[in-house]
């Protein structure tokens, strides 16, 4: 019999302050193309990433981009999204600093079906450039994210093409994970559980070994 094949849209937030390289890096990895002197993005933007995920799955990826401060963001915006990622500027000490309360806005204005937060990745971009004020910051990166709900973390680069498509399939391989187990009715913070060895869950387990690389 011929096997099924599976297509998922998901709406993927593109979030972070003025200036980060959230349109650098949708435009990156979406047309492989960089430029120096993208605009402020006005209103909202979104671009269409189609992803052969295996031989039975296709993704369609919306990452949405718009210019707001954090709290200006509307329900509207942020409805019906399943992933998010948060994007500061390794370069500028007071982007990170936003990175929180991006979080915290996003986590209060959408959730999964299930209740629980949606899956985030945080992107510590520009990573081709000097990181001043902030080299005492990367290294714990990895305490951060566990401790504010990040699912992993990248040092990206638009410029240099620098762990974007990392970064996004650690984003649907999390999502792709959320969206099995409320499927099949199972409890959602199993897959998140390193010691976890039911066998009947080792195959989303294994797919979450993305969790906190870079």
């Amino acid at each position: 019999t011929q096997a099924v094949l599976k297509e998922h849209l998901f709406k993927v937030l593109v979030i972070g302050d003025l200036g980060v390289g959230k349109t650098s890096i949708i435009k990156r990895y979406v047309h492989q193309i960089f430029s120096q002197h993208y605009r402020a993005t006005i209103g909202v933007d979104f671009a269409l990433k189609v992803l052969h995920w295996d031989s039975q799955t296709v993704v369609r990826l919306q990452l949405w981009d718009r210019y707001e401060r954090y709290g200006n963001m509307t329900r509207v915006y942020y409805r019906e999204a399943v992933g998010a990622l948060i994007v500061f500027d390794v370069t500028r000490a007071s982007t990170f600093d936003a990175v929180l309360k991006w979080k915290d806005d996003l986590d209060l204005k959408v959730t999964l079906s299930n209740g629980k937060p949606v899956p985030t990745v945080l992107l510590a971009n520009k990573s081709d450039q000097s990181r001043e004020g902030l080299r005492s910051q990367i290294p714990k990166l990895d305490t951060f994210c566990k401790e504010n709900g990040f699912v992993g973390w990248f040092e990206t680069s638009a410029k240099e093409n620098t762990n974007i498509e990392t970064a996004a399939k650690c984003l649907v391989d999390h999502i792709l994970a959320h969206e099995e187990n409320i499927t099949s009715n199972t409890d959602p913070d199993v897959v998140a559980l390193p010691g976890y060895n039911n066998n009947t869950k080792e195959r989303v387990r294994a797919r979450l070994s993305c969790n906190l690389l870079h």
